[in-house]
């Protein structure tokens, strides 16, 4: 593997740029499929539910699924740590410090510069993982007929901290995800195994507020004050962090074909890189490789039958998680502390429970089940219209969970 970066284990690359990863069911089926769920488990906490923070200090929660069912916060250098350390233990050599200078897709060939000079490499296949910025996919670009498309929404990211009490305890409730859900902009706070958390801020990059307006050390104090008062006790390095951390731009980004003849394909952010308010780029990553996997063997590693049937059955899916990452932003920013939607979604839940074969939550189908995320984004589409005409039925803050609301809802769904 060539790596353009260095080993993260000798040095610390993160530069505060960073946002936790949320590890469910997708993923965790992958690393199983190469028995390495165990050994991530240990550096993986379960976060159970969503817990939302008013401005005036009120905590609410909402369970992401049922009792057992969680996500699971890991740090993104500290996954890539372990997943390094367990791949060389299986025999992969880790080529760190490589910057890629050039691609030949017919030859199936890389040209690297690296700590020793200008080195060729001709693998069997070579797979483009290299993220958003793929050099492979940059020169596939350049290819006849192939479909680029990328898009940077109106928001940026900035990595903030809250640190471990003396103790090493965590100062808000370990097994959640955090949310300061603000409107138009949003804080999220996820746990570490070290007791902190690696907080996000989600904010327009111009505006008022946004980025481009907050300039002084008085500024930052006056905003977190005014809009996340309960956070700034416990940053206590919120201004030097808030200036010190970059600021990073979130991109979508969609094109096709992901393979070229049978030399040449690309997986994970390489392929569709999607903005992270779902929690599922790691995830739709890690299930590129399953389902790759699983195609080769069932074509006795016939390459160009893999490559094609690989991309067709992939591409939607890559498309759908993107459009299910936008609007799910709109959900945790706008939604997650309005009380109507938790109603919708104490409805939805009631009758899940006792419906489960005519009703699964969208997020449970994307986060905790292998329904393809184009099946899944289709359902919601569904399931947003029906729920639309149960929340129009008068009074229905009152009898949310009666016989005439279960009814209602039964008559309008349809067997899963």
């Amino acid at each position: 593997m060539y790596e353009r970066r260095p080993d993260l284990r000798n040095a610390n690359i993160s530069g505060g740029k960073s946002i936790n990863l949320a590890l469910s069911h997708r993923g965790w089926k992958a690393l199983r499929e190469v028995g390495l769920d165990g050994a991530i488990s240990e550096v993986a906490i379960p976060m159970y539910k969503r817990v939302m923070h008013a401005v005036d200090g009120t905590l609410t929660d909402q369970p992401y699924g049922k009792d057992d069912e969680a996500i699971f916060s890991v740090s993104r250098g500290g996954l890539n740590e372990k997943m390094m350390t367990l791949a060389e233990e299986n025999g992969v050599e880790i080529k760190f410090d490589h910057k890629c200078l050039s691609v030949d897709l017919d030859n199936g060939s890389a040209v690297f510069e690296g700590p020793e000079g200008v080195v060729e490499v001709r693998p069997d296949i070579p797979i483009g993982a290299a993220g958003a910025s793929s050099a492979v996919r940059a020169v596939m670009q350049k290819t006849d007929r192939f479909n680029y498309q990328q898009e940077y929404i109106e928001h940026g990211y900035k990595e903030l901290e809250i640190p471990a009490n003396s103790d090493g305890t965590h100062k808000l409730e370990k097994n959640a995800l955090h949310i300061w859900p603000r409107g138009q902009y949003m804080l999220i706070a996820l746990p570490n195994m070290d007791g902190s958390f690696t907080c996000t801020l989600f904010f327009p990059w111009e505006g008022k507020p946004s980025f481009g307006s907050i300039k002084t050390d008085q500024d930052v104090m006056d905003f977190f004050n005014e809009v996340f008062p309960d956070v700034v006790p416990l940053m206590p390095d919120l201004v030097e962090e808030y200036f010190g951390n970059p600021t990073a731009s979130l991109c979508i980004i969609r094109c096709f074909p992901w393979t070229y003849k049978d030399k040449v394909a690309l997986i994970g952010d390489a392929a569709h890189a999607i903005v992270p308010f779902y929690g599922q780029g790691m995830n739709a990553g890690f299930e590129d490789c399953s389902v790759l996997n699983a195609i080769l063997d069932e074509t006795d590693e016939d390459w160009l039958t893999s490559f094609k049937r690989y991309e067709i059955a992939r591409k939607p899916n890559g498309d759908a998680i993107a459009e299910l990452s936008k609007r799910n932003f709109i959900v945790m920013r706008d939604k997650t502390g309005d009380p109507e939607f938790l109603l919708q979604k104490k409805i939805e839940g009631r009758f899940s429970a006792k419906y489960p074969d005519r009703w699964m939550p969208l997020y449970s189908q994307v986060t905790f089940s292998h329904i393809p995320y184009h099946e899944a984004l289709a359902a919601g589409e569904r399931q947003d219209k029906l729920m639309e005409e149960i929340m129009a039925i008068p009074n229905i803050e009152e009898k949310w969970d009666s016989e005439e609301v279960e009814q209602r809802m039964l008559e309008l769904s349809v067997k899963i």
